[in-house]
């Protein structure tokens, strides 16, 4: 990556003017953990932290993965969202996949879709996938960390695991990271800053969501907390983003695509 370019876009470039820091880092345990920290200092707000390799990334129920070195983009970005209700927090995840899902299908030229709640796939196959965490509350705004790994230039052999893919090997028009990142990042500011300016409304967000999730309509299993299995037609996303299966809201769980055919 060009980090003296990214590190400059925040400042010349007006698309990427939202984030006060663009910085780069040639390795790190893990981009999310390294912004939570930060995010103990009330002033740190759009900050973003990208790692040319991560060896002890996080994801989704603790799990933890490796990226090879300039294979991948590893990325968090730090944002506080003040005025917003607990109950919509939950958005900024899916807000983070439509952006994705844009960027990739605008600058890579790659029909990506999303696998609620926060996978991006192409072609039935997870090319990338979406952490967000609190990082701190209390009497200010909210401050979320939400992490990105997107395999961009990953063989066949370096997949973490079979139903993977990557950039490369979906055949991308684009696999510059840096013209990816201010893809990404330029997607990204305006989502949310269209989200705040409403005033965290959901409405157009959740259209938004839901015309690009693949989940919707498709024969799912959802294993829920507890070790309780649940499997139906997806038939939706409601308004706080639970996933419908079955006409039961589904708020966190591992999500199959049973008729993905990888």
């Amino acid at each position: 990556m060009d980090a003296e370019q990214l590190r400059r876009s925040a400042v010349d470039s007006p698309e990427l003017s939202f984030f006060a820091r663009i910085d780069v880092v040639e390795s790190t345990g893990s981009t999310n953990a390294d912004l939570i920290a930060l995010a103990a200092d009330p002033a740190a707000d759009r900050v973003v932290l990208l790692a040319e390799t991560q060896v002890q990334g996080r994801g989704r129920h603790a799990r933890t993965w490796v990226s090879p070195p300039r294979a991948q983009l590893a990325m968090s970005i730090l944002v506080r969202l003040p005025g917003i209700g607990p109950a919509s927090l939950a958005w900024l995840a899916l807000l983070t996949g439509v952006a994705v899902v844009d960027a990739l299908r605008t600058t890579a030229d790659v029909p990506a879709e999303l696998k609620w709640p926060n996978d991006v796939l192409i072609d039935g196959r997870k090319v990338a996938g979406i952490l967000a965490e609190v990082a701190a509350g209390g009497d200010g705004a909210p401050a979320v960390v939400i992490g990105l790994g997107l395999n961009v230039s990953l063989t066949r052999e370096e997949l973490p695991v079979p139903h993977a893919t990557s950039l490369t090997i979906a055949g991308a028009r684009e696999t510059d990271r840096t013209v990816l990142v201010r893809s990404l990042l330029t997607e990204f500011a305006q989502r949310f800053t269209a989200w705040r300016d409403a005033d965290w409304a959901t409405d157009e967000l959740a259209a938004a969501y839901r015309e690009r999730c693949a989940t919707i309509g498709t024969e799912v299993r959802a294993e829920l907390p507890g070790g309780r299995m649940l499997t139906g037609i997806a038939d939706g996303i409601d308004d706080y983003g639970r996933l419908l299966i079955g006409g039961e809201a589904v708020s966190a769980g591992d999500v199959t695509h049973l008729r993905a055919q990888y």
